[in-house]
């Protein structure tokens, strides 16, 4: 359990730390369900 914690804690400083503001953070978001969208189709 404190594992996975852990684990998730790691990738969602590296997915923030990726952005340099919340625009960005909305931005990568965005990008990502598009992506999800192209690939359902």
């Amino acid at each position: 359990m404190k594992r996975t914690i852990g684990f998730v804690m790691v990738v969602t400083l590296m997915l923030v730390s990726g952005c340099n503001t919340i625009r960005g953070a909305g931005e990568d978001l965005q990008q990502g369900g598009e992506a999800i969208q192209r690939a359902a189709s």
